[in-house]
């Protein structure tokens, strides 16, 4: 006798669990939210005649991307009263996320950061064509619109993140060596070397959830970045290291403070220089990067 045989339910539920909480956070960023996205999906699933479903993956997918949806919506209020910038949840990830290109830069911080710009339904819409490819068919059975109105939506949203993101992808060593200039300079306290590796316009935003100081607002321009970190290492005492990792697929530093850790920085890289800075301190948001997450795009 197998003790550990399952019900057809629960198999395809295990089956693509990991590709539902990745739907899931891509469009919440935040795990903790994904997680209950997951067991809301798990709720309505064990009660779905599997006779009656023809595509279980993409059943699965309607199911989580409504309740995301549901939650996205609980979400947008929460964030209406967050003290200072929101930024997503890093995750720590496997070496495979990193080396599928089109993952990694569609888990990124980065692009994470602009989806928040999206209304729900628009953010839902994207993730599924243009991070997954569902056919619009799909989308449109999941968000409750015609395709006609899921193909519209997919276009609005598609043109509002290229008008936002970066118009070429730096490569995983071009971050990490900039990365690694802030790890330098971040140990050493010497922060002015800094200044060859940002650009002029670069912008920093900080997320501490009002738990941690951070920037109220983003702080914009080299000179200021500079400034403000420069006084955030004087406030901060004790002994400030930084480790490199891997957070979402990319590069990144995991910031210790007494051997504790303080946040986590991710870099945009452009033509070279750093463009956006994103520091994650939020103790609340700190809970997955020292465990791999594994996220998949299939």
């Amino acid at each position: 006798m197998n003790d550990h045989v399952t019900d057809p339910a629960t198999e395809a539920f295990l089956a693509h669990r990991n590709l539902l909480f990745t739907v899931a956070y891509e469009m919440l960023g935040s795990a903790a939210d994904a997680e209950d996205v997951l067991q809301e999906t798990w709720l309505r699933w064990v009660g779905t005649d599997l006779d009656q479903v023809r595509d279980r993956r993409a059943y699965l997918v309607r199911i989580t991307t409504r309740q995301a949806l549901n939650r996205l919506r609980t979400l947008k209020r929460r964030k209406e009263t967050y003290v200072g910038p929101w930024l997503p949840e890093p995750l720590l990830t496997a070496p495979d996320v990193a080396e599928d290109a089109e993952l990694s830069e569609n888990l990124s911080l980065a692009l994470l950061y602009v989806l928040e710009s999206l209304s729900p339904v628009e953010r839902a819409v994207f993730v599924l064509r243009e991070v997954f490819a569902f056919e619009h068919d799909d989308i449109a059975a999941a968000i409750g619109r015609s395709p006609a109105a899921a193909r519209q939506i997919a276009y609005r949203a598609r043109q509002h993140v290229n008008a936002r993101r970066p118009r070429t992808t730096a490569s995983a060593e071009e971050t990490r060596a900039a990365l690694a200039s802030f790890r330098s300079a971040l140990e050493t306290g010497d922060l002015r070397g800094l200044l060859d590796v940002l650009a002029p316009d670069v912008v920093f935003v900080s997320d501490g959830g009002g738990l941690r100081l951070a920037a109220l607002r983003p702080v914009v321009g080299a000179g200021k970045v500079l400034r403000y970190m420069a006084g955030s290492l004087g406030k901060a005492g004790g002994v400030l290291t930084g480790e490199a990792t891997t957070v979402n697929g990319n590069p990144g530093l995991v910031l210790r403070l007494d051997g504790g850790i303080d946040g986590v920085l991710t870099a945009r890289v452009e033509d070279g220089r750093v463009t956006r800075l994103y520091y994650v301190r939020n103790p609340e948001k700190l809970t997955r990067v020292e465990s791999e997450t594994s996220l998949v795009s299939r």
